[in-house]
């Protein structure tokens, strides 16, 4: 039985994908300005939180399947400790900065910085996600 209000659930429609693309906007300029990767996963996980509270876990998961999102996550940590030995591979210490540095205020203007952020942004907001659907079939079990 489906408890919340209509409003609630337009309001989170509407809602939903700006918070994806605020997360994303967080993400991509977190070396520019305040905020990062983890500010911005922390708003695009708690998009899908929203949509499982609001819309249910099953519409939750039908858009976003928790096997997919677990395996961003785990390709994102993988990403993020190539990133740390290809800086070894270049004679530098793990994670230190090997690629060039772009045009101070644009995107990718910080090196290895902004992929990082990248990386990390995803894997706090599937993480997040993925905590969420497993305490959810955690609490339904019992």
């Amino acid at each position: 039985m489906k408890r919340t209000s209509e409003i609630v659930s337009i309001f989170t429609r509407k809602l939903f994908p700006f918070m994806l693309l605020y997360g994303c906007y967080l993400i991509s300029h977190g070396h520019l300005s305040p905020g990062g990767g983890f500010q911005g996963g922390v708003i695009f996980g708690s998009a899908i939180i929203l949509l499982g509270l609001v819309e249910g876990i099953k519409e939750a998961e039908n858009r976003f399947q928790e096997k997919a999102l677990s395996l961003i996550k785990n390709i994102g940590m993988l990403v993020f400790l190539l990133m740390g030995f290809m800086s070894m591979f270049f004679g530098r210490a793990f994670l230190s900065d090997f690629m060039p540095r772009g045009e101070i205020g644009t995107v990718p203007s910080a090196g290895l910085i902004f992929f990082l952020n990248l990386t990390i942004g995803f894997m706090v907001g599937t993480g997040i996600a993925v905590v969420f659907y497993r305490l959810i079939k955690f609490g339904s079990e019992e």
